[in-house]
């Protein structure tokens, strides 16, 4: 599918990049991006389909084929963004996956396909972007974690692991890039009725009887909460959409007051951890 670089006039409308937009959050970003009137170039390994949702923007939306892992299609993603667009000013890495089961039921092909995505897919992503930005002396990079990127949970270890690791890089990222006027949020979101206990969540194979008490709560709570949880993914893409173009963006935004609620328990839990400790930390200082 060919597109026209559009006239100067219209590069004032921000311009989005937005990765996994067939569904969940990706695809309501993409749909309220566009009747606020700004471009979307949305990535998708359907981009038809993508398209096809939005048959009224097609003069502001640029579908792409794109795999977060494939260097090469990454390039070719955003050339195509700037030759359509002639700027991008926000990145949303949301695509990615889940993966159900206790620590040591993993294995490391598992595990290293849910890293391959949730982190090294993001970087791949943003590192081809960040030139173009940092060139720009402008832009807002925007990652996709989850309040399992705060919070640690029986059954979700290896999942805490890839999104805690997009937490600690957002947070130094902001640091390296905030005297470049380029800005970062993190998404923490709660539960929300996206597909990700559906397809977008997978298993291990190996399941061990020991863990039944503990991360077999977690597969119960997959087969009961499907499609039932309390987030709107439209309200949540919403909050998103506003907290990322406001005058001050957050770097962190827990969406869902469940999610709010575990965060403020995890860091009460840590001051009181912290402050318990305090004598034992500071002993191990000694002038050299």
């Amino acid at each position: 599918m060919s597109h026209d670089l559009l006239e100067p006039e219209d590069q004032a409308h921000r311009v989005w990049f937005i990765t996994g937009t067939s569904q969940g959050f990706g695809h309501e970003l993409t749909r309220i991006a566009l009747e606020r009137g700004d471009f979307v170039v949305a990535t998708s390994r359907t981009p038809g389909a993508v398209r096809a949702a939005f048959p009224n923007h097609a003069h502001a939306l640029v579908a792409l084929e794109m795999d977060v892992n494939d260097a090469t299609a990454i390039q070719a993603a955003v050339d195509t963004a700037l030759h359509c667009f002639g700027h991008i000013d926000i990145l949303v890495n949301n695509a990615g996956f889940g993966l159900l089961g206790a620590v040591e039921e993993a294995s490391d092909v598992e595990t290293r396909a849910l890293f391959d995505i949730n982190l090294f897919g993001l970087l791949g992503v943003t590192r081809a972007i960040l030139p173009h930005m940092r060139a720009r002396r402008q832009g807002h990079i925007v990652n996709l974690s989850s309040i399992a990127g705060l919070v640690g949970s029986a059954g979700w270890g290896l999942y805490n692991a890839s999104k805690f690791a997009v937490e600690g890089l957002s947070e130094a990222l902001a640091q390296e890039l905030r005297p470049l006027g380029i800005g970062v949020t993190v998404i923490e979101p709660g539960p929300f009725r996206t597909d990700f206990l559906g397809g977008s969540l997978g298993a291990t194979q190996r399941i061990i009887e020991d863990y039944e008490v503990s991360a077999g709560q977690a597969r119960r709570y997959r087969d009961t909460n499907h499609g039932v949880q309390a987030g709107d993914p439209a309200l949540g893409a919403e909050a998103m959409f506003n907290a990322v173009t406001s005058a001050n963006p957050p770097l962190h935004l827990v969406l869902g007051q469940g999610a709010y609620e575990r965060a403020v328990k995890k860091l009460e839990t840590l001051q009181a951890e912290l402050a318990a400790w305090r004598t034992v930390s500071f002993s191990t200082d000694k002038a050299a």
